[in-house]
This record gives structure tokens, C-alpha cells and sequence, in this order.
């Protein structure tokens, strides 16, 4: 198909290959692989390839296809794969889950959809409410069935496949088969074809792991902050939603642009998060296990497990998040004095082969893991010469916005004060601009990278006075002079 070769997928993955001859003849089929080993596709083609082939009718409210997920951020994500295909054959998805309106879900139904991709919970909400009918859906796919028993969306799994019509073609994927996934099994599938490319307990060659064992807490956030510095893509786990958050403003305070990904987050800032880590406008995601299972994100050249995570399976799904699809990972996990025990069963049970060391920052075997450093880091000052500007006199003063420590770009979320006199300033979460009562001399622009974002600009006058304010931009910053106004944007 010209739209995977356009998309550089020019062989399946072992995933595919095993699956799609039974899949596109319409057996149940039950395909067990890691996360990351392509299965999304392996279900996308042949849901869309069958459904358009019959030649069913689209009606209001009533899907042919169902896809059940663990989470709001896979449902997007197999949307992502799933819609280009549906519209190239004439058909159309939508995305069911919780967490926002359901309004605009209720719409896309009645509109007429063939594909419905859904979490439990919020479609339950609406076969509840009569606002859907699944007594016309043809094929069903459970993905990631272990992760749903995980999150005790079993019995809802059960009822939702309950009032699917038996006949139809069921296709289960997971890592295991533990925690009631072999019941959906047996309940629900008929003389299942199964697919094993590799299981949950599995590590690819490609993916390096490593325990980094430091003095105390100073010496690992003065690692953890070395880790996050380079310049590809990388996934820092917490064990809490608090520690999430708070790291990633601690970074972003540091110079280093990090979102966090967590349960307390709202729908609409996950999704920009997500979004703005996917597309590699941040690099650094700092999240809790909500991203260990599911988000599928290429090119994450590295994992730091910031605390070990409490078992092995999550150690296992956490580490996923890199070396996925060919591409080589490294994972490191970084452990206190007192976690030795902790962190030898862990490994004992993940069954990884990796010794503990003993590491301080600044030693080679953390640099050689952080590659080229970002220059956002330690952003060079550029001095620009300005037109002559009206005098004023007195020696100025600087106030910054909300945002981050002085010198750095802003937080995600925008939060805390800082004002600082002599020109240096924070940086203001969402948008804003500098503006200057008039000044003669050098200003100079430095740049740094706001969490959300593009280019930001942060401006100090010398040789002048009058008083100036500055904010740093997601996308941009704006200056205004006395003399002279326009927009000036720096690339981050």
C-alpha cells in the first residue's frame, strides 16, 4: 500500500507477518507481543481492509468496528494509525473516553461512524445512556488486555463484549495472559489462531541497561539533571504524580524543557504534553507509570528509572518506552544506598543481568550516556546591535513574569513567582511580550527554550535606563520599544 511505503514501513514486523494472514481471513486470532513490537498495525489493516471490503452501510450511532484500550493517550495514538487508513478505503473513526465532554463524542456518533476506538469506562457511560447501539459491530479488538486487567477494566471489558454479537471476529493482543486475560480468551474468542513474536518478560538486544547507585539525594538530582540534558528524546519515571510534576519544573527552572505526563494532569494538557514531546519540541518527558504502558513514541533514546519502579513487570513496560521498532535504548536506573536490596529483586525478577556502580556527577559512564548536550542548556547570550533609542535616564529596572527561575524558560503549567532586579528575568508560561520605556546601547537577546515550545526571548538593556518587563513565549517571544515596534522572534 502506497501509504505505508510513503510513511517508510517497507516490511512488516514480526508481529504482522504472523498475524495478518489469519486476521485478513477473518479468524480470531491471539497475538502476544512487548509493547512496541507493531501491533497496532497488525490490527489497523485488516479492521479497515474487512470493514470496507463487506460494503456495510454507515448508520448514525451504530460502529462496525470496535477498538477497547487501557488509555486516553493510546486511544488517540491508534487513532493516529488507524484514521488515514479508514479514510483512504471511505470509512471514519472516532475516539470514546473519559475525561472530557462527551458532547462532541455524542456527535461524531450520530454523525454516522464505522470505527469506534474507546475506553471502557466512558463507553459504558454511553451504551448506558442509549447514545449507541453494538449490535452491528463486526470485529472487536482488545489491545494491550493485560494493561486493562492491570487497571481492573475486566468486568467492564465483559459486559461491553457481551453486548457485542458473538458471530463476530475478535482479536486480542498482549504481553501476557496473567490477571484474567486467559478468561476473555475462552469466553469470547472462537478457536483462536495464536501468535507469540516474543513476551512481556523479553528484552531486545538493542536496549542497555545500567544502575547507576549515588551518595545521596544532592548527587542523584545533579545526575538525573545530566541524563536529561542531551538532545534526543527521553523518558524520566516517578513513582508519584507530585515527584512528576516536580521534577519537570525543576528541569525546565535548570534550562531544561521537560513536561510531565500524570493522572492529575487535565485531558487537554495531557494531550499538548504528549504532543509536544512527540513531535521533539521538548525532549524531556517526565511521567508516572500512566506513559509506562501504551504511548507509543519514536526515537526515545533513553529511560531513567528516576525511582525504581515498585515491581518487575513495571521495570519491563517503564524501559519499553526505548529501543522500540529496531531502534537501540538505553535504561538506566538510579538507586540510593539504601534500595540495594529493593533493586536486586527487582532485577532478579526482570531478569536483567546489570551491575549496580557506583557513579558521582560528572564521571564518563553518565556523559557517555547524555551524547551531544542541547544547547538550550546553556544558552550563549547573542548581542545585537540597536538602532539609536530615546534616552531616559536612571538605571533601569527588571521585573520577570510568572514562570521560572531567572535566566531560564518557563514551566509548562506556568506556576510560581520570581522578580529579580539588573535585568534578569523568568519567564512566563503561556504568552507575553518585553517592553522597554527607551534605551541606548547593546540589548541583548538571549535564547532559551520554553516547556511548551518554540523559540523565546529574554532581553536586558544596557547603557540605558527606564524601566522594562520581560516574559518568555511558548512559539515566540515580543518586544515593543518606545521608538520603534515590532515582532521579533529566536528560535529556541
Amino acid at each position: 500500500m502506497s501509504y505505508l511505503a510513503d510513511n517508510g514501513i517497507a516490511a512488516p514486523f514480526p508481529i504482522q507477518s504472523a498475524t495478518l494472514g489469519d486476521t485478513l481471513q477473518g479468524r480470531d486470532v491471539l497475538g502476544r507481543g512487548r509493547t512496541g513490537s507493531g501491533k497496532t498495525l497488525a490490527f489497523s489493516l485488516p479492521t479497515v481492509t474487512r470493514l470496507a471490503a463487506d460494503g456495510g452501510r454507515r448508520k448514525p450511532a451504530r460502529p462496525r468496528g470496535l477498538v477497547l484500550c487501557p488509555t486516553r493517550e493510546l486511544a488517540n495514538q491508534i487513532n493516529a494509525t488507524m484514521e488515514p487508513l479508514a479514510k483512504m478505503l471511505g470509512l471514519k473513526t472516532t475516539t470514546i473516553f473519559g475525561g472530557v465532554a462527551q458532547s462532541r463524542q455524542v456527535t461524531a456518533l450520530q454523525g454516522g461512524v464505522d470505527i469506534v476506538i474507546a475506553c471502557p469506562g466512558r463507553l459504558e457511560d454511553l451504551l448506558g445512556q442509549g447514545l449507541l447501539s453494538l449490535d452491528d459491530v463486526e470485529i472487536t479488538v482488545l489491545d494491550e488486555a493485560d494493561h486493562m486487567a492491570d487497571l481492573g477494566f475486566l468486568p467492564g471489558v465483559k459486559r461491553i463484549m457481551d453486548r457485542t454479537p458473538a458471530k463476530g471476529q475478535r482479536l486480542l493482543f498482549s504481553a501476557t495472559l496473567d490477571n484474567g486475560v486467559d478468561q476473555l480468551v475462552k469466553r469470547y474468542m472462537d478457536a483462536p489462531t495464536s501468535h507469540s513474536v516474543d513476551s512481556a518478560d523479553s528484552h531486545v538486544s538493542t536496549m542497555s541497561h545500567h544502575i547507576f547507585e549515588v551518595a545521596d539525594a544532592a548527587a542523584k538530582r545533579d545526575v538525573i539533571r545530566e541524563l536529561a540534558s542531551g538532545v534526543d528524546k527521553r523518558v524520566l519515571f516517578t513513582r508519584t504524580k507530585h515527584q512528576a510534576k516536580k521534577l519537570a519544573k525543576q528541569l525546565t527552572a535548570d534550562g531544561i524543557p521537560a513536561v510531565d505526563l500524570h493522572g492529575n494532569l487535565g485531558q487537554g494538557a495531557r494531550e499538548r504534553n504528549l504532543e509536544a514531546f512527540s513531535s521533539g519540541t521538548v525532549k524531556v518527558l517526565v511521567a508516572t507509570d500512566i506513559a509506562a504502558r501504551g504511548i507509543h513514541v519514536d526515537e526515545v533514546s533513553l529511560v531513567v528509572h528516576v525511582d525504581p519502579p515498585a515491581e518487575h513487570k513495571a521495570y519491563t513496560h517503564r524501559s519499553g518506552r526505548t529501543a522500540r521498532a529496531g531502534s537501540g535504548g538505553d535504561v538506566v536506573t538510579i538507586m540510593l544506598p539504601e534500595q540495594r536490596g529493593d533493586v536486586r529483586d527487582l532485577t532478579r525478577q526482570a531478569k536483567i543481568n546489570a551491575q549496580p556502580r557506583k557513579v558521582a556527577p560528572g564521571d564518563a559512564v553518565v556523559t557517555d550516556l547524555i551524547g551531544e548536550v542541547a544547547d538550550y542548556v546553556t544558552p550563549a547570550p547573542v548581542v545585537v546591535q540597536q538602532p539609536q533609542q530615546r534616552q531616559s535616564g536612571g538605571g533601569g529596572r527588571s521585573r520577570s513574569g510568572r514562570g521560572g527561575a531567572a535566566g531560564s524558560g518557563a514551566s509548562a503549567s506556568g506556576e510560581g513567582r520570581s522578580s529579580s532586579r539588573g535585568g534578569a528575568g523568568g519567564g512566563r508560561g503561556a504568552s507575553g511580550g518585553a517592553r522597554s520605556g527607551g534605551s541606548r546601547g547593546v540589548t541583548t537577546y538571549s535564547t532559551s527554550t520554553p516547556a511548551a515550545g518554540g523559540g523565546s526571548q529574554r532581553r536586558s538593556s544596557t547603557g540605558g535606563g527606564g524601566q522594562s518587563s520581560s516574559a518568555d513565549s511558548a512559539g515566540g517571544g515580543r518586544a515593543r520599544t518606545g521608538a520603534s515596534r515590532g515582532r521579533r522572534r529566536a528560535q529556541g
